[in-house]
């Protein structure tokens, strides 16, 4: 069942990433990437009105916060786990992950 959960919620919010995206980008055509900060802001909101009414029910989180929000934006995941972690330890995420990610695009971009 959890299987099925996480893929329908993927679903769902990758298809919504998809819409935003582009209602964005219509809307605001430029190099800044506004569509990939509304949907990481967004996605950042939700983790914060979801997690803590489904927290302690799995079904609700494998659909909405696994499924559904890791199909919108693993952002938000990465921002919940930030804040929840002791101030040192989320800011070590904060650096470790911006940095390490920077570092993979760059690795695996070069040619």
């Amino acid at each position: 069942m959890n299987y099925f959960l996480v893929m329908l919620g993927g679903a769902l919010g990758s298809l919504l990433r998809y819409v935003v995206g582009n209602v964005i980008i219509r809307h605001l055509p430029t190099r800044f990437p506004f569509a990939t900060l509304v949907v990481n802001t967004t996605g950042c909101f939700l983790i914060g009105v979801i997690m803590p009414m489904v927290a302690h029910k799995q079904n609700g989180r494998m659909l909405l916060v696994v499924g559904f929000l890791g199909g919108y934006t693993t952002f938000s995941t990465f921002a919940y786990e930030t804040y929840v972690s002791r101030p040192w330890i989320g800011l070590l995420n904060i650096l470790a992950s911006v940095a390490l990610g920077y570092f993979a695009v760059w690795l695996g971009g070069r040619r």
